[in-house]
């Protein structure tokens, strides 16, 4: 197994792509803390098992998992799930960001302060809290550590009607890569996944929209939107020791996207 007996955080792990990468560390042999504000999938989501939590999934299938509720936005909760990795399993070694939200479509004369003070908060401000809050811990273990931060295609190219989400995902991108060389001699690897589309409660309206949703697919080469399970590989990966020379990278899993 790749990530036997690892301590994982995953925030955002409640439903989505953050809950297929949490199992998906599971089923690696990794101890997952599963953070999110909920504990469970959103009702908007796609998933079979609503009614089951991740953490609960991971026990289930005898594994050990716990659930930490987790507001991204707030510093002193992120850094109260790095305690409360530590305090259950004795150290961390692996975070992974995955906590997002999107406003919607709009062009810039369309949205909020709201729009983009709630969408940097989360997306912008919640990666950083997670990575500051991961590698500081990782210093004080001084065994280094893995920080998988979930940005998106958004974050490398300009997407239509997605100004305030564009902008936080490129400030993803970019701290990712900064904090990849400032950590890397340290033993500290920090890289970025940037997902495509990928079936979500995040772009349920974007799938229920038959027009967005064949646009979205016809920018896919592969011609196809993501399934979620999908992202647990590349995630299980940065976080392996087959990674180990990896460092402030951006993964594109998007079915060429970003290549088209």
């Amino acid at each position: 197994m790749l990530l036997q007996d690892k301590v994982a955080v995953v925030i955002g792990a409640a439903g989505g792509l953050g809950r297929s990468i949490a199992l998906g560390y599971a089923r690696e042999g990794a101890k997952v803390v599963c953070a999110d504000l909920r504990e469970f999938p959103s009702p908007a989501g796609f998933e079979e098992d609503m009614q089951v939590a991740t953490h609960q999934a991971i026990v289930h299938d005898g594994g050990q998992a716990i659930y930490v509720p987790c507001d991204v936005t707030q510093t002193e909760q992120v850094t109260g799930v790095v305690a409360a990795a530590v305090a259950e399993f004795g150290r961390l070694e692996i975070l992974v960001n995955s906590a997002g939200v999107f406003t919607g479509l709009g062009g810039i004369e369309t949205k909020t302060d709201g729009d983009w003070d709630h969408t940097m908060a989360v997306n912008a401000k919640g990666v950083w809290n997670g990575a500051q809050a991961a590698i500081t811990q990782f210093l004080a273990q001084g065994a280094g550590g893995k920080v998988v931060n979930i940005a998106s295609v958004g974050g490398v190219v300009g997407l239509p009607l997605e100004p305030d989400y564009c902008a936080s995902k490129g400030a993803v991108v970019n701290l990712t890569r900064q904090l990849g060389i400032d950590y890397a001699s340290r033993g500290i690897n920090v890289n970025a996944i940037c997902p495509g589309a990928f079936r979500t409660a995040m772009a349920r309206a974007a799938w229920d929209d038959p027009q967005v949703r064949e646009a979205t697919t016809a920018a896919h080469p592969i011609g196809r939107w993501g399934y979620i399970e999908e992202i647990a590989g590349p995630a299980i990966f940065l976080a392996s020791d087959l990674a180990a020379f990896v460092c402030g990278q951006i993964l594109a899993v998007d079915g060429g996207a970003t290549a088209a």
